[in-house]
């Protein structure tokens, strides 16, 4: 059975219910488990598409993983740019999507950057999203790709509009 590149070993006493050393728990007992509203979305698109998986989401700090294989590397054989790009606005998203009142805002990209720092051709990368900024109409995050080793891989920062909800229909 493989294991997850990113995970601690299962004997690992630093370990956290959420699987990396220092990560909070998904959940306390008795407690809706936040990833329920995202699994319970009617389609996660590109995100399945190309692999990603959810493993923290909050309004303060989101983390995914995203494979580095045929769907995300480009023809010369390293990761695609884009691909990363991919990575860190979906976890951007989704972190503005937990910190709004979702029954009246929306929160929609508005400007993305993205340095590539570091070419990755196979494995594992991750994704920590956290956010700059928090205002009434717009968010600004960070998010931090990095391989199985922590090196950092890509570092971008997202703009986020947050719209009333008749403005994007």
């Amino acid at each position: 059975m493989a294991t997850d590149p990113l995970s601690p070993p299962a004997d690992d006493p630093d370990a956290s219910p959420a699987g990396a050393p220092g990560d909070p728990p998904r959940s306390s007992p008795g407690e809706r488990d936040p990833l329920d509203d995202y699994r319970a979305l009617p389609t996660r698109g590109l995100s399945d598409v190309l692999g990603i998986e959810v493993l923290e989401l909050s309004p303060d700090r989101v983390v995914a993983t995203m494979p580095v294989d045929r769907r995300t590397r480009q023809p010369f054989g390293i990761l695609h740019g884009g691909a990363s790009v991919a990575l860190a606005e979906t976890a951007v998203s989704l972190g503005a999507w937990r910190s709004i009142d979702r029954a009246r805002f929306a929160a929609v990209g508005l400007e993305i950057n993205a340095n590539h720092l570091r070419a990755k051709t196979e494995g594992v990368v991750r994704v920590v999203a956290t956010p700059i900024h928090k205002g009434r109409t717009t968010q600004v995050w960070s998010a931090e790709i990095s391989d199985e080793g922590g090196r950092t891989v890509c570092i971008s920062r997202c703009t986020m509009a947050i719209v009333p909800l008749d403005r994007t229909r």
